[in-house]
């Protein structure tokens, strides 16, 4: 067990003849004890700075347990967040592609039947000519018969003979 200064304090030295000074002896002792005394206070001080700054050191082990466990788990919500981006532009690039493809091919659709319908006009129209001609030569060719002059002289003579009345 450790000494304490009320020991030292306490301490009595048997005399002799020819022994050391008693009061020397004492004022060394009361400067030992005051030693002491200083010594066992700055260890209490210390160990109590101690004991406070392992709480310190506890309390910022607790937080950066709890910093790291938030980076982790803003890390993993992070990667999430960029997965489910990543798979909502794939999405949105198919349904684009999708789109893409339908106007393409409606395009394609409507570009056929127009060409369709183009070329039945063409058809029409070559058919409404070859009638139109069909029926001007005929007229053309009832104008240059026959029949045409005697009506015409015809009616000359109709003529004539209405105006001799």
């Amino acid at each position: 067990m450790p000494l304490t200064p009320l020991d030292i304090h306490n301490k009595e030295f048997g005399r002799r003849l020819r022994g050391y000074d008693e009061d020397e002896v004492n004022e060394f002792l009361d400067q030992v004890i005051k030693d002491y005394e200083a010594l066992i206070r700055e260890n209490k001080d210390l160990q109590n700075q101690i004991l406070n700054l392992q709480e310190k050191l506890n309390h910022f082990a607790n937080i950066e347990e709890t910093l790291s466990k938030t980076i982790i788990v803003a890390q993993e919500a992070a990667d999430e967040v960029k997965g489910n981006a990543k798979k909502e532009a794939q999405l949105i690039i198919k349904e684009a592609e999708k789109n893409a493809d339908r106007i393409v091919n409606d395009s394609l659709m409507k570009s056929r039947k127009v060409s369709l319908e183009v070329e039945e006009l063409k058809k029409q129209a070559s058919i409404y000519r070859m009638r139109f001609r069909t029926l001007v030569e005929a007229q053309l060719e009832l104008l240059s018969q026959d029949g045409w002059d005697k009506l015409e002289s015809a009616s000359s003579t109709l003529s004539i003979e209405h105006s001799s009345r």
